[in-house]
């Protein structure tokens, strides 16, 4: 900026942004209601689930996702920027993380926290043990796999955030298939997904036949009901996702 003052009205923030619209009157209604109900002795509720309001759990595997997954698969948290955290805590600091550049920044910060990086080279500020999976126009924003290291875990967010890219069922099938021939768990972050209007470009990896197997899905309420800000998400985590000795990965989460 200091040397082209003139292209500050250009420069777009690749950064975690915030919303400019507040909460829609059906949405603040149904929060103060809930509120309203804890001050009475009938509506007080105590704590909740920890797996989250089994009725919603119900309502977001049908409605949301066709009875693609069932509802135990579904687990209701404060938000899916919380969510990837506790993925990250759940396979621990052991890892090899595999991202898009450009990519959400939670992936590599949450990564960076939990001590699975190496250092940051200084001249491309990126860090050491983490695979970067280049999404460019050159490539049609969709990283080349055939050409990427194993990872453990990889992360993909459709569409993206930041570019908007959002990745076809080909596409999508070719991650899955590749994730399934490394033995690396898949890690599908669908928050953008309401934003998606093309006809046959997927809204969940549970679209993709195996997915099942190998990917975690992580949402949030916050593009399907203006709740940003409120935090309310949730993850699915698929009873057939098993670790390499045959045990649920969903007990652990």
């Amino acid at each position: 900026l200091e040397k082209n003052p003139d292209m500050a009205d250009r420069i777009i923030s690749l950064g975690i942004g915030d919303t400019t619209q507040p909460i829609p009157k059906h949405i603040l209604s149904g929060l103060v209601s809930g509120a309203s109900k804890l001050g009475t002795s009938d509506g007080y509720s105590g704590y909740g689930a920890e797996q989250g309001n089994g009725e919603l759990r119900a309502k977001i595997a049908s409605v949301l996702y066709n009875d693609l997954i069932a509802p135990e698969e579904v687990f209701v948290s404060d938000g899916a920027k919380c969510d990837i955290m506790r993925v990250q805590q759940m396979f621990g600091s052991g890892v090899v993380s595999a991202v898009q550049d450009p990519s959400y920044p939670v992936y590599v910060d949450t990564s960076v926290m939990l001590g699975q990086t190496g250092e940051q080279n200084e001249s491309t500020m990126q860090y050491d043990n983490i695979v970067y999976m280049p999404c460019t126009a050159e490539n049609g924003f969709f990283p080349d796999l055939a050409s990427l290291p194993r990872a453990d875990v990889v992360y993909f967010c459709s569409p993206n955030n930041p570019t908007g890219a959002a990745a076809t069922k080909e596409q999508l099938e070719e991650l899955v298939r590749v994730c399934k021939e490394k033995g690396s768990i898949l890690v599908f972050d669908a928050a953008y997904a309401p934003f998606i209007r093309s006809e046959g470009v997927p809204k969940s990896i549970y679209e993709i036949e195996g997915a099942k197997e190998v990917a975690i899905e992580c949402n949030s309420f916050s593009k399907y009901a203006g709740f940003t800000g409120v935090r309310l998400g949730w993850t699915v985590v698929p009873s057939d996702l098993k670790f390499k000795d045959g045990t649920p990965v969903r007990n652990d989460f």
